[in-house]
């Protein structure tokens, strides 16, 4: 049997412009899109494709899952995201376990981390 692979789909309401946020955000290339899809991979093929999926439900509440954006330089990454139309859902910065993370929202305002994954700030 074949290895499974880990692909994400974002539910979102304009996937063209959600598609221009995370392709500068994470560095994936648009590959296309098709109806109600736009598809970004990642070209080296290490990382999940993700899919933008157009739903006409608005989002409601906090997202059950979220993305990690995995970073030395957090404040640096928060500060290059918000200029991409990415915002602070919290002020500041929280620290746990020697971890440091901000909580952002994309322009969609799907919740996602710039986190130092432990390692400490540069």
């Amino acid at each position: 049997m074949a290895a499974a692979k880990l692909g994400l789909v974002v539910d979102c309401a304009d996937p063209d412009k959600l598609a221009e946020f995370w392709s500068a955000a994470i560095g994936y290339t648009p590959l296309g899109g098709v109806g109600s899809y736009v598809l970004l991979i990642d070209e080296s093929g290490q990382q999940p494709k993700l899919l933008l999926q157009r739903v006409e439900e608005p989002k409601v509440g906090k997202n059950r899952m979220h993305f990690d954006i995995e970073t030395p330089a957090v404040d640096e990454e928060v500060a290059r995201l918000e200029v991409l139309g990415a915002v602070r859902m919290e002020a500041g910065a929280i620290e746990e376990h020697g971890n440091r993370w901000v909580v952002m929202a994309d322009p969609e305002g799907n919740e996602f981390c710039v986190c130092n994954a432990g390692h400490p700030d540069v």
